[in-house]
């Protein structure tokens, strides 16, 4: 890399890095004056509160926010160049206007693997931290149960519950049916299933199994049954921030198992696996409609171009949402509804590109 490349490079990074700073500072002051009277009145210890809770949260907010913040230090920097007469001055010496946007990219690449990364391996298991903190010291009444629990466990095989407790890993009024082409075979039911995690298999209590065969049924009660059934309490949970807490090869799995199962929410699975591909590729597209936009110096200086560039990123996110939504409603395929965002807003990142000072 050259001067100009390293220059570029530091004056990019040092922008990111002071604004994402600054957001950060914000966000953890409004969030400390939500939740203080929480955490005083749960007695939470200060080291928890700041490692187990914010330490995890801010992986969480610098991602959500990363595409935002990468395209106002585009915008803010890249005026100030222009403002300066800086890009001006580089044209002028021979350097062409996509030779200057070769630094750009380069970084803006680079915090787009930060972003993937983040998604896929740093968040879910930074939530899983925050969601533990806040189960132990914020939540400690909230029963948290899951009602009409309902999943294929296997071919012929159907269980439903009327409640989950993901707590206490504990099934209210579990029925378990097992039928074939010729219709219901036996039919398993029991007023609490428990998971024991030492042996790591089911418990049904208070249970009853009527078996039909030709012509007659066979009606068994008891106590208490073991039975090794082909999920686990992850599996009966069905709150879908729970995706959050799962790493990029871990969804595909959960997405493959719960598509057999039949769940309800598999759309929505399959939009949040695409939207962590698809949203780290929008910080390049935003650097180069960053960079196309604010390059040229204008009448309204810095102030114009970061208005433009304002407009511009909340309009991807309010269209990435928009896309979302007729996804999950099932209007449009998950990978075309988040794909299309980035596919457009390429196209005009091309366009202002085609118009930038050459």
């Amino acid at each position: 890399m050259k001067q100009i490349d390293l220059y570029i490079v530091r004056k990019f990074l040092l922008t990111f890095l002071f604004m994402n700073l600054l957001l950060t500072m914000v966000i953890v002051i409004f969030d400390i004056s939500e939740k203080i009277d929480d955490f005083l009145e749960n007695s939470v210890p200060f080291k928890a509160i700041f490692f187990d809770y914010y330490l995890n949260f801010i992986p969480f907010m610098l991602n959500m926010f990363i595409g935002l913040i990468t395209f106002i230090a585009v915008i803010y920097f890249t005026s100030r160049l222009a403002f300066n007469t800086e890009i001006v001055a580089m044209l002028a010496a021979g350097i062409s206007f996509r030779r200057i946007l070769m630094p750009y990219l380069v970084t803006a690449f680079i915090l787009a693997g930060l972003s993937f990364s983040l998604s896929n391996f740093i968040i879910p298991v930074a939530n899983e931290g925050r969601i533990r903190f806040e189960l132990e010291h914020m939540n400690k009444h909230q029963p948290g149960y899951e009602s009409f629990v309902h999943f294929q466990i296997a071919p012929g095989e159907v269980i439903a519950l009327q409640h989950f407790d993901p707590f206490s890993r504990t099934g209210y009024k579990s029925i378990l049916t097992s039928l074939d082409t010729s219709g219901v075979k036996r039919v398993l039911s029991a007023e609490f299933i428990r998971w024991d995690s030492v042996q790591r298999k089911w418990s049904m209590e208070q249970y009853s199994i009527r078996t039909i065969l030709p012509g007659k049924e066979l009606l068994v009660n008891g106590h208490k049954l073991d039975t090794a059934l082909a999920i686990s309490p992850d599996d009966l949970t069905s709150r879908i921030i729970s995706v959050d807490n799962l790493g990029f090869r871990k969804l595909r799995r959960f997405i493959a198992e719960s598509r057999t199962r039949g769940s309800e929410n598999i759309l929505y699975y399959e939009v949040e696996k695409h939207k962590r591909l698809a949203y780290p590729f929008a910080t390049v597209i935003l650097t180069l409609i960053g960079v196309s936009l604010s390059s040229r110096k204008v009448r309204g200086g810095i102030g114009w171009h970061i208005a433009m560039g304002l407009l511009a990123s909340f309009s991807y996110i309010l269209f990435m949402k928009f896309t979302e939504t007729f996804a999950i409603n099932g209007n449009l395929p998950p990978p075309v509804a988040v794909w299309i965002p980035n596919f457009l807003y390429l196209m005009l990142g091309f366009w202002l590109l085609y118009k930038a000072p050459k």
